[in-house]
């Protein structure tokens, strides 16, 4: 399994973007993805997470009403779309997955990092 993120460049406050993951070998019919982020000098904070099995969805407070992860129609694609960027959503964002598991059975923990499958990340820059 591959997970790539792509997407990310430069853009002014107030912009958009919109982040792809693609999973290459991703078979799972029971799965979670998610979306993290790290800026320099910062632990990595998880941004979104969706799971096959279930229709709650989560954000990082800080990113609720801005941002949206969806699955695309077409193959093991996933986005997370990002609207009204601020200066403070700089970062590198990655793509994570496992299968058989659910979004509640780690956010907000550590278990975060056991996540099975991690794609490199996208830069995402805002400028004021």
């Amino acid at each position: 399994v591959q997970l790539q993120a792509s997407g990310g460049g430069l853009v002014q406050a107030g912009g958009s973007l919109r982040l792809s993951c693609v999973a290459s070998g991703f078979t799972f019919d029971n799965y979670c993805v998610a979306w993290f982020r790290q800026a320099p000098g910062e632990e990595r904070e998880e941004v979104s997470c969706m799971s096959s099995h279930s229709d709650k969805i989560y954000y990082a407070d800080s990113v609720k009403g801005r941002f949206a992860i969806s699955k695309g129609d077409a193959g093991n694609i996933w986005y997370l779309q990002m609207n009204n960027l601020k200066p403070e959503d700089t970062a590198t964002y990655f793509c994570a997955a496992n299968p058989d598991a659910r979004c509640r059975e780690w956010w907000g923990s550590a278990a975060a990092r056991l996540l099975a499958f991690w794609g490199p990340g996208t830069q995402v820059t805002v400028s004021s």
